[in-house]
């Protein structure tokens, strides 16, 4: 029988909301805040709208590291906190912690390279800096944790990666508990790369849309906090009703067809899917509804719609990404505390920027918010390499 594996906390923060509840809110009334790029610079003439956390979130280390490592650790602190473990309790356990992440992972101190280049002896405090900023090495460092530690750079699945590759350490016996999602932070260098690929567009993104013409980039992190059925059974002994849900399946599959596009027929999305629902025991028709990757490109668009209509039709979809912009390494991991959340409340939000269907894509998105009675749902993530990853999630006894 497949293993259930319980999350008992979720911590999330995007541009939709400083936690889980807030974004879900703000997402559930169709509100939007994209707009030009403010903490950079760049001279590119299209102003491409992002989505930047703009609110002030909680710092909690008086470490320096960079904005993507301060994002995972307020996500994991927030995920902690909402599970109840007293952390004297929780560092006597085998606690593993496993982040994805893209930008987070590579050094954009243009300054630094600049006076390196030139001769000078540039301060070595943003190198300092950097080799704090290993976002899963930085979380186990700040909570006192002595289990495995990974971070995951995989392009855009790593956020789905890390949940699945954490589930698997529990259901292996090599952890007790694992703190486990994704973080990247908007930057100069990821902006100028998008825009160089032509993929931004210049508008608020369309996922799915007849007129869609690009992604929008944004930022955020989201942290669940997983715990074997043995711990979280002794713990559901002392207190009754704290799990939000369960991880069920996880399937990982590439196809290897180009550095940046999906391949045309979706077989790597399709491998992905056939073994999260295999390793699940979940039944296509069970499904409540699907958390798309919908990025609001032409291809990646197209052809998960493929997928979809081949695969999964009839079932209902929608994208968040219009809600968040495209997190990157982070937006599988946001996007599975989403799905949770929405299995939790019953409902899910209209697919934003979607309004005119498109004759070339068999299935349209949601278009107003959705009741769905159902305890499953997928989550699914398609990145550039030709990696795709898809969770199969469950909702929880009982809401928090």
């Amino acid at each position: 029988m497949p293993t259930r594996v319980p999350v008992t906390g979720i911590g999330c923060l995007c541009a939709a909301g400083n936690t889980l509840d807030e974004a879900v809110a703000s997402m559930l009334s169709g509100q939007r805040h994209g707009k030009p790029p403010a903490r950079f610079t760049t001279t590119h003439v299209d102003r491409f709208p992002v989505f930047c956390i703009e609110d002030e979130f909680e710092q909690v280390s008086d470490v320096e590291m960079l904005r993507t490592t301060q994002l995972g650790l307020a996500a994991a602190v927030q995920a902690v906190r909402q599970s109840g473990w007293d952390l004297d309790q929780l560092r006597e356990l085998r606690v593993g912690v496993c982040m994805g992440t893209t930008v987070g992972s590579a050094m954009n101190n243009e300054r630094f390279y600049s006076e390196y280049r030139n001769g000078h002896t540039p301060d070595m405090g943003p190198i300092n800096c950097f080799l704090n900023s290993n976002p899963a090495a930085a979380i186990s460092r700040h909570f006192g944790l002595n289990g495995p530690c990974q971070t995951i750079v995989n392009a855009c699945s790593s956020g789905t990666d890390a949940i699945g590759l954490a589930s698997s350490w529990l259901q292996a016996g090599l952890c007790d508990v694992v703190l486990a999602g994704g973080a990247d932070e908007l930057c100069r260098t990821t902006y100028n790369g998008f825009a160089s690929l032509q993929i931004s567009a210049p508008v608020l993104s369309r996922p799915f849309d007849e007129t869609r013409c690009g992604l929008n980039l944004g930022e955020g992190a989201a942290v669940l906090v997983l715990e074997s059925q043995r711990v979280q059974q002794q713990r559901q002994m002392r207190a009754k009703g704290y799990v939000i849900g369960y991880v069920l399946g996880y399937g990982s599959g590439t196809d290897g067809w180009h550095l940046t596009a999906p391949h045309p027929d979706g077989r790597g999305l399709k491998q992905a899917l056939a073994e999260a629902f295999t390793t699940s025991g979940v039944e296509k028709e069970q499904l409540a509804f699907i958390n798309c990757h919908g990025t609001g490109t032409r291809d990646n668009d197209r052809v998960e719609s493929k997928v979809l209509g081949e695969v999964l039709a009839q079932i209902p979809f929608h994208s968040t990404k219009g809600y968040t912009g495209h997190t990157l390494g982070a937006a599988g991991a946001i996007e599975a505390a989403f799905t949770l959340a929405f299995l939790r409340d019953g409902i899910i939000p209209a697919s934003a920027g979607f309004s005119q269907m498109d004759p070339e894509l068999s299935v349209i998105p949601v278009t107003e918010p959705t009741t769905i009675v159902k305890e499953f749902a997928l989550s699914e993530s398609l990145a550039f390499g030709g990696n795709n990853a898809a969770l199969i999630l469950a909702r929880g006894e009982a809401g928090v």
